[in-house]
């Protein structure tokens, strides 16, 4: 089947994750803990998620007292589709929610409409870094 773009929590955690260590000082180790408190959202899902980021290589982790996580790379050098594919997978640009190459009626009732915006969304998150996303939520 066609994958069409959906974003999962664990995507969401992965990119939002990133985006708040490349917000933080470069030489700051953040927790889970710390992560999950800024973002309001649930640190037992999050501790799922980082270790994912660590074994991509985008992330380091250190244990004990001032531990926790930083990035693995420059913020600017690592795409939003990175992150996002390490979680869900290719996104393919896809035509149909079925998977179909052309419906069975002969024409689509959304047009091209699901293509478009897979497209749209991919091209969006290949252009994007970390390091943009990050500035954006400074900026306000």
């Amino acid at each position: 089947m066609a994958v069409t773009l959906r974003m999962s929590e664990a995507a969401s955690l992965a990119l939002h994750a990133m985006r708040v260590l490349a917000s933080a000082d470069a030489a700051q180790r953040v927790t889970t803990h710390e992560i999950a408190t800024t973002l309001s959202v649930s640190e037992t899902h999050l501790a799922k998620v980082m270790p994912r980021l660590v074994r991509r290589g985008l992330v380091t982790s250190t244990r004990g007292p001032g531990g926790g996580f930083a990035l693995a790379k420059d913020a600017d050098k690592v795409a939003l589709i990175e992150v996002y594919e390490m979680i869900e997978g290719p996104l393919d640009p896809a035509k149909c929610f079925l998977g179909h190459d052309v419906c069975p009626k002969g024409e689509c009732m959304f047009g091209g409409l699901i293509e478009t915006i897979n497209i749209l969304a991919r091209q969006h998150l290949e252009r994007t870094t970390v390091g943009e996303f990050a500035k954006d939520k400074e900026r306000g």
